[in-house]
């Protein structure tokens, strides 16, 4: 069999680029074509190893090229090729997965078995193999529900703030009570929650749900169009996609047979040079022969026309164009099959042994997500996913789309807007930059608005924080984060917030838009159904059905499958395989708090009031739990600054307090004293600060750190309450507990003790009243305090001393005459001159 394609010399103009993939054992660096994105080679890199090739080396081609010479190699065996025909046929395969026109997909039976509907034993088969699935399913859910019910238990007793066998008993736990029972309403048992609570974590490593292949229902097709009783019986089956209903025995065994699968991109096809029809006839050709050449005896082969409408979207008649590619690759495909049964003999189960063909069966589906990747092709939406040169994940209108929009004389760049917004609040309806500023927005948040449009999914996450300062939240806006979403809080109608979404972030699809061209707006409004029908348009050329999922809603019962069921069987399909799709993420319902720590949840019998024993006095434990959440300080906060030294060296203390006083971030800076030393304490100054803002009492830090010794310490100067410490922490702590505890039996303040071990005597120093400025920043109070406040001193008064007597009489002094002579003790002395004149008595005079 002579090839001669030339896809092999077209490949050798594929620029090609070495790329990094990463891999479980590590980054592999591999050669592959420059267009191609990271998954699409991590999907061919997947291929070779499950064929068991040889792992490409650094900066090798794929390997791909592998099995096209495996294959070649069993050409030459069985006397298909000779040694120039299997060389030629290797270049030729690997020339075409090199330029992305096919790819190799899993083979085997779609299905497992046929069951027959009328069969007296069908309901009970169906039902056990609805049941297997249903239990793969549930089982794995339940598994991780236990997993995370355990790690609840754990975490309970690590956050519990008290004894250790305290915080392990569910009667004194309450958090704990609650998560234990709830493990056990998981299924977990008591000896497991035991082990929870000693700090064992269940770690389950749960194997990926791996659905089997379905079962072949064979139905009798006026029976499910009238809708009998073994409609709902198959439709019951159907809900979770293992069930395919067949409506003729040979549909129903070229199902289970197995087959050898190959995927083929019809839009890469297209965009090569050349005449359309031959380059897809010397695929076709190319692939048959390839997949015959897998198995020893002849069999079914399924070449699957994929990317119908990528190629086909600015087609004007894109359903008569799908079916000349179906008869084209079918009539190919047999011929080759023809020939293929010359060289290695026909298969004794075609129904034609006059016209002998190597394959029973040649289909024209494939459905293979694996092979799909391999090739590049995704999911027809209006959204495509893409990588950019740099390895961005990137979004665009899907460019088969955009080529159907722009043939047809529409404006693509008004359905981009359409599908995924303006990125803007500017102009927007319902809310825009004068309503935010109606509200209380500046100029400052505005912007940050705008930034965080450009990377945000929704109003939720813009108008929040960290997008909005807290303080402006709290403090201009006047509501708490977390109380609820901002806008509905702010009065913003629903309406005006969605008018508003759809404007910055689009629609998400073409299906409403309205400067749709008439000719395109079926294909924009519903793509997958677009895809649909090409499909149908091909299904009466390949000689097996179509067995492509059709999704149904999450939420569709088992009447309503039945239906879709009967409308299959009317409208002629040769096959139905229907599939609820995935519910949505996250939850679904919304459910009362249940009491988890009631010991009667759970119990069927009713639960008997005990008779209440005689109050006796005992000894009650209380174990605090307490919610570890970072108390954030207010951005304009007041506190004060400490300058000391000790031990000749400076230190500087800057504390920040909370609105109602309490100690919440402190500053440490020693400027002089080498770069190490200086950022050990600036870091341990950040870390007690965030210990006091996660609820560390300010009591534990000073008990932990005061009288702790290492240099400098010794003598304090410039503290009033401090005159020495054992070291620079003993020092800090010591004024943090006088000034924030009033522990002033800290202070060591007297004179003459200099001992750095002292400690006061718990008094604070008396003092006379100071002016209020002395204390209160006049910037932080910016004016508010008035000029004449004065601070009194604390605690008792002292006591008054003993004022010297005086003369109320003015006495006039012998020496000057004036009047300005007082008595000191027992003489008297003159103010104005000195004099101390000797008076007899009381005369004075």
């Amino acid at each position: 069999m002579r090839f001669q394609s030339g896809f092999a010399a077209r490949a050798e103009r594929v620029a090609m680029e070495t790329r990094a993939i990463e891999r479980p054992a590590g980054v592999q660096q591999v050669l592959a074509p420059a267009g191609w994105s990271d998954v699409r080679i991590e999907a061919w890199l997947d291929w070779v190893e499950a064929e068991g090739f040889a792992t490409p080396r650094s900066g090798d081609w794929l390997n791909v090229d592998a099995w096209a010479e495996r294959l070649a190699a069993t050409g030459v065996t069985e006397g298909v090729f000779d040694r120039a025909e299997a060389a030629a046929f290797v270049e030729e395969l690997s020339g075409a997965f090199r330029l992305g026109l096919a790819a190799p997909a899993a083979s085997g039976p779609a299905a497992t078995g046929v069951v027959d509907l009328n069969d007296p034993g069908a309901a009970a088969r169906l039902k056990g193999h609805a049941g297997r699935r249903a239990a793969a399913r549930l089982g794995a859910q339940a598994a991780d529900a236990l997993a995370e019910a355990l790690a609840g238990v754990a975490d309970a007793v690590d956050r519990c703030e008290g004894p250790r066998g305290d915080c392990g008993d569910p009667s004194r736990n309450p958090a704990l009570g609650r998560a234990a029972a709830l493990a056990r309403r998981c299924g977990a048992s008591d000896a497991d929650i035991l082990r929870a609570i000693d700090g064992e974590r269940p770690a389950m490593a749960l194997e990926p749900i791996v659905e089997g292949a379905p079962l072949v229902a064979l139905a009798d097709r006026t029976q499910i169009a009238a809708g009998a009783p073994e409609t709902l019986l198959a439709a019951e089956a159907a809900l979770d996609g293992g069930l395919i209903v067949a409506f003729d025995p040979r549909d129903a065994e070229a199902a289970t047979a197995q087959t050898a699968r190959a995927l083929i991109d019809l839009g890469a096809v297209l965009g090569l040079d050349g005449d359309m029809a031959t380059n897809l006839a010397d695929l076709t050709r190319l692939l048959t022969v390839a997949l015959d050449l897998q198995y020893a005896r002849p069999g079914p082969i399924a070449l699957g026309l994929d990317g119908l409408l990528d190629a086909l979207a600015a087609s004007d008649d894109r359903t008569s164009q799908a079916r000349t590619f179906a008869e084209l690759v079918e009539a190919t495909a047999a011929m080759s099959s023809a020939e293929l049964a010359s060289l290695r003999g026909p298969c004794p189960d075609w129904e034609d042994p006059e016209k002998p063909r190597r394959h029973s069966a040649i289909g024209l589906f494939v459905d293979d997500a694996e092979a799909r990747l391999r090739l590049g092709l995704g999911r027809v939406a209006a959204i495509n996913v893409f990588q950019t040169a740099d390895g961005e994940i990137g979004r665009r209108l899907h460019p088969a789309l955009a080529v159907a929009i722009s043939a047809a004389g529409g404006d693509v760049q008004a359905a981009e807007r359409w599908t995924f917004g303006r990125r803007t609040l500017v102009e927007a309806p319902g809310i825009d930059h004068t309503a935010l500023r109606a509200l209380g927005f500046t100029d400052i948040e505005l912007a940050a608005i705008e930034t965080a449009l450009g990377w945000a999914e929704d109003f939720d996450t813009v108008f929040a924080a960290p997008v909005l300062d807290p303080g402006f939240i709290r403090d201009v806006l006047g509501v708490d984060d977390g109380d609820g979403l901002l806008l509905t809080l702010l009065g913003v109608s629903e309406e005006a917030e969605t008018a508003a979404t759809r404007w910055v972030f689009g629609h998400g699809d073409l299906s409403d838009w309205p400067e749709a061209p008439a000719s395109v707006a079926a294909l924009l409004a519903d793509p997958a159904a677009a895809a649909a029908d090409l499909r149908r348009a091909v299904e009466p050329f390949s000689d097996m059905p179509d067995l492509a999922i059709e999704p149904m809603d999450w939420r569709t019962t088992s009447t309503q499958a039945a239906r879709l069921l009967s409308q299959g069987a009317l409208d002629g399909r040769r096959a139905l395989r229907l599939a609820r799709a995935a519910p949505p993420a996250g939850p679904l319902l919304s459910l009362p708090s249940l009491d988890a720590a009631r010991p009667e949840l759970g119990r069927s019998e009713p639960v008997r009031e005990a008779p209440r024993p005689a109050p006796t006095e005992r000894v009650v434990k209380r174990v605090v739990e307490r919610e570890r959440a970072r108390r954030k300080l207010p951005d304009r906060r007041k506190g004060y600054i400490q300058k000391a030294a000790v031990g000749g060296h400076k230190v500087y203390i800057h504390t920040g307090e909370y609105e109602d006083g309490e100690l919440g971030e402190i500053f440490i800076d020693m400027h002089k004293e080498g770069a190490a030393f200086r950022s050990l304490m600036n870091n341990f100054a950040i870390a007690i600060s965030i210990g006091l803002q996660y609820g560390v009492p300010l009591d534990e830090f000073v008990d932990a750190f005061v009288f702790t010794r290492f240099e400098p310490a010794g003598r304090v100067t410039g503290n009033d309450s401090i005159k020495s410490a054992t070291s620079i922490l003993d020092y800090i702590f010591r004024e943090l507990g006088v000034s924030y505890l009033d522990r002033h039996e800290l202070a060591n303040a007297e004179t003459e003790a200099q001992n750095p071990d002292d400690l006061g005597d718990g008094k604070p120093d008396a003092h006379t009243a100071v002016p209020a400025a002395r204390f209160i920043s006049k910037g932080f109070a910016r004016g508010s305090a008035p000029d004449n406040l004065v601070v009194l001193p604390f605690g008792k008064k002292g006591e008054p001393e003993a004022r010297a007597a005086t003369n109320s009489e003015a006495v006039a002094c012998p020496a000057c005459g004036d009047f300005s002579l007082q008595q000191r003790g027992a003489a008297w002395v003159c103010d104005t001159c000195g004099a101390a004149p000797a008076l007899k008595g009381g005369d004075q005079g």
